[in-house]
């Protein structure tokens, strides 16, 4: 998708929302080659496993991507999506708005102990997140699973779709993998997609949005990149927060959809 040109100013109505959340999904696209199959596996698995009026908790939604598939895929689903990015946040909030009663957006940090407290004791079927915790150092994403583990009933599943980079024993699936990420990025950014940092300045066109900008800089300034963890880590991670079955249900080179059973 083109974005407009100029110094337009456009409302983020549930319009404009909708436009950038299709600009996300485009730019994500870009570093995330075969992203739609990330989500048809994830789907796979909540129609097959899950009851059809099924409750989401769409970890760290970014501006609702996840909730957005599921929500149409699954008509009686209903879901809670949260995050901590201001306008990543409010463009969930209005994009969602498509699905009145079924879909809410909360302002969380997962970090912080007690987040869960946003669920208000409510029943959650299915954790499901993308291209998300890679942003959590080890120690907080084991947190986060236990938390996980806690809310689910038995049988509740959490699927976790990300980048799990190959480590210095897989040196060439390591530097084949790497290569083939700069090969798409290459491709979609040639194609017109925007980068994450562009996505952010076409957001910020918006004033609602322009004006959230210094709250998102404040909120992450002391919160940089972290090492990204393996697979294996994942994997003993989840057995140890308490899911009783974990493996993986895609790959594709070092992108994954890890699944864990409680």
């Amino acid at each position: 998708m083109t974005p407009p040109t100029g110094t337009d100013v456009v409302a983020l109505d549930q319009s404009a929302a909708r436009r950038l959340l299709d600009l996300w999904n485009e730019q994500q696209s870009a570093y995330v080659a075969h992203r739609d199959l990330r989500f048809d596996a994830m789907a796979d698995v909540v129609r097959l496993h899950c009851p059809d009026n099924l409750t989401i908790l769409d970890l760290a939604c970014g501006p609702g991507a996840i909730s957005d598939r599921m929500l149409a895929e699954f008509p009686r689903a209903t879901s809670i999506a949260v995050d901590y990015d201001p306008i990543l946040l409010q463009v969930a909030r209005r994009a969602l708005g498509r699905y009145p009663a079924r879909a809410e957006v909360h302002d969380v940090d997962l970090l912080v102990d007690g987040w869960e407290e946003a669920l208000t004791g409510r029943r959650v079927d299915a954790v499901l997140t993308s291209t998300a915790l890679h942003w959590l150092a080890p120690e907080q994403l084991l947190r986060v699973y236990t938390t996980v583990a806690r809310l689910l009933p038995a049988g509740g599943v959490l699927l976790n779709a990300d980048h799990l980079r190959f480590g210095e024993s897989a040196p060439t699936l390591r530097d084949v993998a790497g290569r083939h990420d700069a090969q798409v990025q290459q491709e979609a950014f040639a194609a017109g997609a925007l980068t994450y940092s562009d996505w952010y300045a076409e957001a910020a066109r918006h004033p609602e949005l322009a004006g959230l900008v210094a709250l998102r800089e404040r909120r992450f300034a002391d919160r940089p990149p972290q090492a990204l963890a393996p697979l294996e880590f994942h994997l003993a991670a989840l057995r140890t927060a308490g899911f009783t079955e974990v493996g993986t249900v895609w790959q594709y080179l070092d992108d994954y959809v890890v699944f864990a059973r409680r």
